[in-house]
């Protein structure tokens, strides 16, 4: 059984994003992520510290914004408007989940799709959808990177993911079918999942649930990849039962280390992609998603 080394993979790219983002400083160009975080969840916390780490390290600048749980969506959105009209910022993202009463769809709405790093505003999702995404959700993008690095074929494969989040389920389902895999998508109350993900060639999932695909549910040599991750007293864990997984599958992807770094690695290729864009004249996608074209 092999295991997906995400954070070795993830080292290797960051040299790649030093290299982009010194050319940009050459330029005189400092990418600039800004993170707005609302509320104190635990895993948000986790994810916004990887993300300045790796900020840190190849030379992008990362502005935090902490907003207390209690913020009212207007508050928000007239952050997100001042951030959408600072020239020195090049990538917005509103860290998720958020806090219950706040619609996460109607807040990213607000923010600009050239900052949209995420790849989630609305305009960029339709992009993605028609195979002209400029901004690649991060978790995707870097599972995508993860498969060409083990040299795993997606061609012909059949791909049982489940959860259809905006951040990973929904978008990964539509990169995976454009790469002529043939994908189900199901649910953690789908009936009859056990034979779903039992079919699969490659089984990806994305809900939060900790032991929720177990060894018995997985054919001998599929691919397995673990999206989900929970804190679970002192530890974080993800979706996948790793003892009984790995015995049966020929790859998988550990927790932590494997889909995670990748997922922030991906997330700053965006952001310095988006910097670079930012001094190049507008091509017909770049005014897409800056909204000056149709």
């Amino acid at each position: 059984m092999i295991w997906l080394d995400g954070k070795k993979l993830a080292g290797k790219q960051a040299d790649q994003l030093r290299q982009r983002a010194t050319n940009l400083l050459h330029k005189k160009i400092t990418p600039t992520l800004a993170v707005i975080l609302v509320g104190d969840n635990p895993a948000s916390k986790i994810y916004v510290h990887n993300k300045q780490k790796l900020c840190a390290e190849i030379g992008v600048n990362c502005k935090i914004i902490q907003l207390p749980a209690t913020i009212a969506a207007k508050a928000i959105k007239d952050k997100i408007i001042l951030l959408n009209n600072d020239k020195n910022i090049h990538g917005i993202i509103l860290q998720l989940p958020l806090p219950d009463k706040l619609n996460a769809n109607e807040l990213i709405a607000y923010i600009s799709p050239s900052k949209d790093v995420d790849g989630l505003h609305p305009l960029n999702i339709g992009l993605l959808a028609s195979g002209e995404g400029i901004f690649i959700p991060a978790t995707p993008k870097g599972i995508l990177s993860l498969f060409k690095e083990y040299k795993i074929s997606i061609v012909g494969k059949n791909v049982v993911i489940v959860g259809y989040g905006a951040v990973a389920g929904a978008p990964l389902s539509m990169l995976l079918a454009k790469a002529k895999a043939t994908v189900v998508i199901a649910q953690d109350k789908t009936k009859g999942l056990n034979k779903l993900t039992k079919s699969a060639d490659i089984v990806i999932s994305a809900v939060g649930k900790p032991g929720l695909i177990t060894g018995s549910m997985i054919k001998v040599g599929a691919v397995v990849v673990d999206v989900g991750i929970t804190k679970k007293g002192k530890n974080w864990v993800g979706d996948i039962d790793t003892k009984t997984v790995a015995k049966k599958a020929a790859c998988l992807t550990p927790v932590p280390g494997g889909v995670g770094p990748l997922t922030v690695s991906a997330l700053l290729s965006n952001v310095i992609l988006a910097a670079e864009l930012s001094g190049r004249p507008a091509s017909s996608a770049t005014r897409n998603i800056s909204g000056r074209g149709a």
